[in-house]
């Protein structure tokens, strides 16, 4: 998955937890993200799966989201629906522009993603649902009476377009033609019963207490649920990256899921990852977004000096890195990744001082 689209690791990662823990995700981003692009490739990856797809608009029915009313069955007074090939039978749901969901399907689509009952007739079905993938172009504001259906998705990432040149040209030029893998729906069921088996040491408990707490100081809320329902994600990281028990560092990823508004999205990441993660993990996050920053100043005031100055700070931020590999033995192969990132842009910066007087 990750060969079909670029700069969207993060997202497929989660996609696959999502899948795996059976919780749900939204992404936010504007139009041409290749937000359904993923979610169509995971229909195609699973097989034997029942796969629902739909975009609402503030006129959607439910009819279109839970099937037709039996005309057999209103003959004899029975309000029932046809819900063959629709929501209810799915077991992994797009619901692209989910924020354009109306009262009149709201109340049953919260109950469906929450409770995994659609009510039939007056009688609550189970249905098969494991993960909702929803997408939007934007949040939903407040007073539109949908905050019960955002706190529905546990994992949340903001998608934007491809950053990166020369990504960008490797999207250009890609065909999209990369053949994807498959598993059948009994595989990915197998995943989802192993993924409970694994274990959660006490200083992760110990960890997640200590965030909650930092998170209250700064008036951020997440519900107990939100925490609970974190442990199945936890589980599920874990056992993507081949392992039976969680570490403190893999709580990072909670980062995505324990806001509750936009405007606190920042600081909860800096305090999860402030918290959870690793020191050189954490050395090398601030080394890339130094990076970043450098960058950025670079492209609102490009002169050769500023160049200059830019080559000098990124020099400095790569012996920082090879003085981190040093203290860090068996560790080198994540610094190395991260120096050979900055020393491509260094490279990169110092070729477009070089051009001119070539």
């Amino acid at each position: 998955m990750e060969r079909e689209v670029f700069e969207r690791e993060k997202e497929v990662e989660a996609i696959l937890i999502a899948l795996i823990s059976r919780q749900h995700m939204l992404m936010i981003g504007p139009p041409g993200t290749g937000k359904s692009a993923l979610a169509a490739d995971i229909a195609k990856i699973v097989t034997g799966m029942n796969h629902f797809q739909w975009l609402l608009t503030r006129f959607s029915t439910p009819e279109e989201l839970f099937g037709p009313l039996s005309l057999k069955d209103l003959e004899q007074g029975v309000y029932k629906r046809n819900t063959a090939n629709k929501l209810p039978e799915a077991h992994i749901t797009f619901l692209d522009e989910i924020f354009k969901a109306n009262s009149a399907i709201l109340n049953s689509l919260l109950t469906l993603i929450n409770e995994r009952k659609f009510y039939n007739n007056g009688h609550p079905v189970q249905v098969p649902l494991m993960s909702v993938i929803g997408s939007s172009n934007e949040y939903p504001e407040e007073g539109e009476g949908l905050e019960a259906l955002f706190d529905s998705f546990l994992l949340r990432f903001e998608v934007d377009y491809v950053a990166d040149d020369n990504n960008f040209i490797a999207m250009l030029q890609d065909s999209g033609n990369q053949p994807l893998p498959s598993m059948d729906i009994q595989e990915l069921m197998n995943l989802q019963f192993f993924s409970e088996m694994v274990s959660i040491p006490p200083e992760v408990y110990q960890k997640l207490a200590e965030i909650r707490m930092e998170l209250r100081n700064e008036g951020i809320f997440p519900s107990d649920r939100r925490f609970k329902q974190s442990l199945s994600v936890l589980k599920a990281k874990a056992l993507v990256e081949q392992r039976q028990h969680v570490l403190v560092n893999d709580i990072v990823f909670l980062e995505n899921a324990l806001w509750e508004t936009p405007d606190q999205k920042d600081l909860t990441v800096k305090i999860v990852r402030s918290l959870a993660q690793d020191t050189v993990l954490r050395s090398i996050d601030q080394a890339r977004q130094e990076t970043k920053e450098i960058q950025a100043m670079l492209k609102q005031n490009p002169s050769t000096e500023g160049s200059l100055e830019a080559t000098k700070k990124l020099k400095i931020i790569v012996n920082e890195l090879n003085a981190l590999k040093t203290k860090n033995p068996g560790r080198e192969q994540q610094i190395d990744e991260a120096i050979k990132e900055v020393t491509a842009i260094q490279n990169e910066i110092v070729g477009s001082i070089l051009d001119p007087i070539v």
